[in-house]
């Protein structure tokens, strides 16, 4: 079994998928947590002086949703045939739509813009790509995203949820909402959400 590090800043970030994933499949990893100040001084011996970053057997790779990828194909959560990795892969499409909008919020320095930004995301973007979430579970008719038991979709789905709700009536999307308790009543997972460190992304 190789030996897993990740890499990242102590938040969840784009480093939550991986470390859902780790503890969905109950592998041991060394979850490195830096500040900023350490990142700043440590970058050049980044793989694109970026994080996060995995390093398997003290090789680096990077690009969160490539790491989280690969995990879920070592860990059997990517889905058993073709056509149900495709449909993963369609609703990590989604996910980076809603991350494209989220971080237009996250960056706008002006202030009325930036409330603007956020209306706008919870009031028609959001809801849009969550009701796409809500037909692929419809049309699915699992409870799950892809097939039949929790993957790679969910727990990917779970995490960007956890970013956006806030400000979202979930009731509207009683398939999303009861898939997304599945999530977090693993037994696995529901021990990383009470013993991961609490931060505030």
């Amino acid at each position: 079994m190789p030996s897993y590090k990740l890499i990242y800043t102590d938040n969840k970030g784009r480093a939550e998928v991986s470390r859902l994933l780790f503890a969905l499949a109950g592998q041991e990893y060394e979850d490195v947590r830096w500040t900023r100040e350490t990142f700043q001084t440590e970058k050049q011996n980044l793989l694109f002086g970026q994080i996060p970053v995995l390093e398997v057997d003290g090789k680096q790779y990077a690009q969160s949703m490539a790491i989280a990828g690969f995990l879920a194909r070592e860990f059997g959560f990517h889905g058993k045939t073709s056509v149900e990795q495709m449909e993963v892969d369609q609703v990590i499409g989604i996910i980076n739509d809603i991350f494209s909008a989220l971080i237009k919020q996250f960056h706008e320095q002006d202030e009325e813009k930036k409330a603007d930004i956020i209306k706008q995301n919870n009031e028609t973007t959001f809801p849009k790509f969550i009701s796409f979430f809500e037909e692929i579970l419809k049309n699915n008719n699992t409870g799950f995203y892809v097939g039949d038991k929790l993957g790679f979709a969910d727990v990917a789905a779970f995490d960007t949820l956890s970013k956006i709700e806030a400000g979202i009536n979930m009731d509207d999307f009683p398939l999303v909402k009861a898939n997304k308790e599945k999530v977090a009543s693993n037994e696995r997972v529901a021990k990383w959400l009470q013993d991961r460190p609490v931060t505030q992304f």
